[in-house]
């Protein structure tokens, strides 16, 4: 199985997949800091990784079965007070559905993080 990997971090969700035998797409992080310790500790992935996925066109990512990705949704958080549901969704949040809406794979995993 193919996965897409969004605000990857250092792979706090590429690590589990790895030892399941799926197989990264690509994967977009920002961080310089998260970007080095990611790919020492994928170095088969270096050269995958999208950039800022607030500039790329998800129509242009290649095909994936699961997408993942952690990010803040700040429209219904415990942290927010407006607590609006999916209406006003925007921010990382927003960009993950809209390759989800995009690309429509199969499966997908969320974390919503402070």
């Amino acid at each position: 199985m193919k996965y897409l990997s969004l605000f990857t971090g250092i792979g706090g969700f590429d690590l589990p997949l790895r030892e399941l035998n799926f197989e990264c797409a690509a994967w977009s992080e920002i961080d310089k800091y998260a970007i080095k310790t990611f790919e020492a500790n994928f170095p088969e992935l270096k050269g995958l990784n999208l950039g800022d996925i607030t500039k790329v066109n998800p129509d242009t990512i290649n095909d994936f079965d699961l997408l993942v990705f952690g990010s803040p949704c700040q429209s219904f958080s415990i942290s927010s007070n407006n607590r609006n549901g999916l209406d006003g969704v925007s921010g990382l949040f927003g960009e993950g559905i809209k390759v989800l809406r995009s690309k429509q794979p199969s499966w997908f995993i969320w974390e919503n993080v402070k």
